[in-house]
C-alpha cells in the first residue's frame, strides 16, 4: 500500500509550488520582474534550507519506497541549497551588466535545484531518472541562455545532444538491472544481489552503463569532453553554477547507488574496480590538463 505521508517531501513541495507561483508572476510582469524573482527564489532556497533542518532526520521511506529521507540525503540537500543560494546571489549583478535580465533564469535554477533534491532522495531507479531529467532539461536551457551568442547556442546544443546520449546509457543500464533483478527499488535490488552467490553479469553490465551515465554528469574522464566547450560558451554565472552544484548532487547519487543497492556487487568486484576507479580519477586530471593546452578562444582544437 502506498504511504501518502508527505512530511519528508515538504521541502520539495514548497520549492515546486514556489517555482510555479513565481512563473505566473514572471509571465504576467515580464522581464521587469527578474530581480524580484531572483531574490524571492533566493529566499525560497533559504526557507527550504530551514524546512530540511526541521525534518525528522531518521530514515523515512514514503510513496511506496520511491522516496527516502535520511541523514545522508538531508546533509547533501543542505549543501545543494547552499550552492543554489550563493550561485543565484552572484548572478543578479551579472545578469544586469550583461543585459540578460530574463525572469526564466532564476526559475530554471530553481527547478534544476528541485530535480537535484529529488535525485538525492530517490530510492528507485525510475524516480532517480525522472529527477535527473528535471535537472538536466533546466541545465540545457541555462547553457544556451545567451540567445544572441553563437557560442552559447553551441554550448546548449552540445550539452543537450551528449546529455541525451548519457540519459540513453542510464536507461539502458536501468533496463538491464530490472531484467536481472525484477525490480527498480533500491532495497529489492540490494536484497536480490546479496542473495546471489556471484553477481549476475547482466546486473554488472547494467551498473556499468548506469555509472557511465552518471560519470557524464560529474565530468569524470573519459566522459568529460563536453565540459570545456559548454563551460566556455555558457554565461559566466551559469558556468560557476555548473561547476559546483550539479556535481554535488550527482556525487551524492553515485555514493547512494554504490553503498546501498549495489553494495553486494561492489564488494564482490572491489579488487577489479580499484584500478579502473583510480584510472578515472587520475585520467580526469590528466585529460583536463592536456585539454587546457589546446583550449583557444574559438574552442577546443584537436591536436594532429
Amino acid at each position: 500500500m502506498l504511504d501518502f505521508n508527505l512530511i519528508p517531501l515538504l521541502p520539495e513541495i514548497f520549492m515546486a509550488l514556489t517555482g510555479m507561483g513565481l512563473l505566473i508572476v514572471g509571465v504576467l510582469q515580464g522581464n521587469d520582474s527578474t530581480r524580484i524573482i531572483c531574490w524571492f527564489s533566493a529566499l525560497a532556497f533559504i526557507l527550504t534550507f530551514v524546512l530540511v533542518l526541521g525534518l525528522n532526520w531518521e530514515t523515512q521511506k514514503v510513496l511506496g519506497g520511491m522516496f527516502v529521507f535520511d541523514q545522508f540525503a538531508g546533509f547533501m540537500k543542505l549543501l545543494v541549497l547552499l550552492g543554489l543560494c550563493v550561485s543565484l546571489a552572484i548572478s543578479v549583478r551579472y545578469l544586469i551588466q550583461e543585459q540578460l535580465e530574463r525572469f526564466e533564469y532564476p526559475l530554471l535554477m530553481l527547478f534544476a535545484g528541485l530535480g537535484m533534491m529529488l535525485m538525492l532522495s530517490a530510492n528507485s531507479l525510475l524516480s532517480l531518472y525522472m529527477a535527473l531529467e528535471l535537472q538536466s532539461l533546466s541545465l540545457y536551457v541555462l547553457a544556451a541562455f545567451r540567445r544572441n551568442s553563437l557560442k552559447s547556442a553551441e554550448a546548449g546544443a552540445k550539452y543537450f545532444i551528449l546529455g541525451a546520449l548519457s540519459s540513453g546509457m542510464i536507461l539502458f543500464g536501468i533496463s538491464l538491472i530490472y531484467g536481472f533483478t525484477a525490480s527498480v527499488n533500491y532495497d529489492v535490488i540490494g536484497d536480490t544481489l546479496a542473495a546471489m552467490d556471484t553477481p549476475s553479469l547482466g546486473a554488472v553490465i547494467g551498473l556499468v552503463f548506469l555509472l557511465a551515465g552518471i560519470a557524464f554528469k560529474i565530468s569524470a574522464a573519459p566522459f568529460h569532453m563536453w565540459t570545456p566547450d559548454v563551460y566556455q560558451g555558457a554565461p559566466t554565472s551559469v558556468t560557476a553554477f555548473f561547476a559546483i552544484v550539479p556535481k554535488v548532487a550527482a556525487i551524492g547519487v553515485l555514493m547512494r547507488l554504490v553503498f546501498e543497492p549495489f553494495a553486494p556487487v561492489m564488494d564482490a568486484i572491489r579488487a577489479d574496480t580499484l584500478l579502473p576507479g583510480a584510472g578515472i580519477a587520475g585520467g580526469g586530471v590528466i585529460c583536463r590538463d592536456c585539454a587546457d593546452q589546446y583550449q583557444t578562444p574559438d574552442g577546443i582544437q584537436l591536436h594532429r
